[in-house]
């Protein structure tokens, strides 16, 4: 480590990010522990994260582990002792799988589930702690282009800057991802999502357990878990429906408008969405795995080279592993173009098979079964088989972004 340090040290590589999420900030994070020089600009006017809740897998926890953010981690994550199916209408519970002590025996690294703002609150604290340049706001990347020396892009307000290399780490509606790859081929799934967040001391101490609850049923599902060190129960319901494809997740709804999507399920279900604070619903939009993200000196990385739908819980995930995998190959190789084509080859498969699993788990989370009392059970009871559900979820938690082979 010390002699990478000091190659790169000497190179004085200076890496420009755009976006400053939680995918731009873990990767400067993780830039800066390899001892390069990073400039993160950010569109907004003010850092913050919108959003809620978050589950971070042992793929991704082990890399803020490695970064020394498990200390300040702690005073904000769930830790999950647990995951559990429940039937949409009769409450019937499946254990799933095991996620406290279990998954650090198997895996090396826990599963927490956890508040995006506060993830992004310990993100930025520990940039602005490790880095001497501040985040840049109001700073949108608009174009860019590699040169002999590097990377030249323009900023929102007109200005040219330049460095050795340029990541976009600005999102799913990513400007760098539509210059580099095209006109954005998003197509709306006919899925709406609802999210919200309940305070624990509203609900009953049945549903206050800290495990990630998975109600399925035919045409929706309903994910719930804790957040914000268990103050918190963050609640996610999805629904077949057409017509409606906005893809905001700041869009207001109404509780009379959710009751009538979920006034059907069981109780449990109904009284959590109740006691929503404020629902917010969007549309979920599908993007096929597309190749072309790293482009000379510049390279998308995040939501803006994958994104995803939720059903899979790794979206966010990608994004840390991204970062590592991403620094690791900066650090190996002497320009910032050939890291960046190295860094492609490297992650495409793994995020393309995650893109096109997580589409495959709607229709397991939805099947028409359901709604059939003399064949539901024996679909559950199926189709979370225990040998199922270890292929279905290993291969995602062994992956080990700071040993695979750069």
């Amino acid at each position: 480590m010390t002699q990478r340090l000091g190659r790169v040290q000497a190179r004085g590589q200076r890496i420009a990010i755009a976006g400053a999420g939680i995918g731009g900030l873990t990767t400067a994070l993780s830039l800066l522990a390899q001892g390069f020089e990073v400039d993160v600009y950010e569109q907004a006017s003010q850092l913050g994260e919108l959003g809620a809740g978050l589950q971070i897998s042992p793929n991704g926890s082990r890399v803020f582990r490695d970064l020394g953010l498990e200390e300040a981690l702690q005073n904000c994550v769930s830790p999950a002792r647990g995951k559990e199916i429940r039937m949409w209408n009769t409450g019937q519970r499946w254990k799933l799988f095991d996620l406290g002590d279990d998954c650090l025996a198997r895996f090396g690294a826990p599963y927490w589930m956890v508040h995006r703002g506060d993830l992004h609150r310990v993100l930025l604290t520990a940039f602005e702690q490790r880095s001497s340049r501040p985040v840049r706001l109001n700073a949108r990347v608009v174009k860019a282009h590699s040169t002999a020396a590097g990377v030249s892009f323009q900023l929102n307000d007109g200005s040219v800057h330049e460095a050795d290399g340029l990541l976009a780490a600005d999102g799913v509606h990513s400007v760098l991802r539509e210059q580099l790859l095209g006109e954005d081929k998003a197509q709306f799934t006919g899925l709406l999502a609802w999210r919200g967040l309940v305070p624990v001391d509203r609900i009953p101490a049945d549903l206050q357990k800290p495990v990630g609850t998975n109600w399925v049923g035919p045409g929706a599902h309903v994910i719930t878990y804790p957040v914000r060190a268990g103050q918190l129960m963050n609640v996610v319901g999805i629904i077949e429906r057409e017509g409606w494809h906005s893809e905001s997740w700041t869009e207001p709804g109404t509780h009379d408008e959710l009751l009538r999507d979920f006034g059907h399920w069981h109780a449990d279900v109904r009284d959590l969405m109740r006691q929503i604070e404020q629902p917010f619903k969007w549309a979920l939009v599908g993007r096929e795995p597309q190749k072309g993200w790293a482009q000379g000196a510049i390279c998308l990385l995040g939501d803006a080279a994958h994104p995803t739908l939720p059903f899979l819980a790794q979206g966010a995930n990608m994004a840390i592993e991204d970062a590592a995998v991403m620094a690791r190959c900066l650090a190996k190789y002497e320009t910032p173009a050939a890291a960046f084509a190295r860094f492609e080859t490297l992650r495409w498969q793994r995020t393309a098979d995650i893109v096109n699993r997580s589409r495959d788990n709607a229709l397991r989370f939805h099947n028409p079964q359901l709604s059939d009392a003399g064949k539901a059970i024996d679909y559950v009871t199926s189709e979370w088989e225990p040998e199922k559900v270890r292929r279905r979820y290993d291969w995602l938690f062994e992956y080990d972004a700071l040993t695979i082979s750069i």
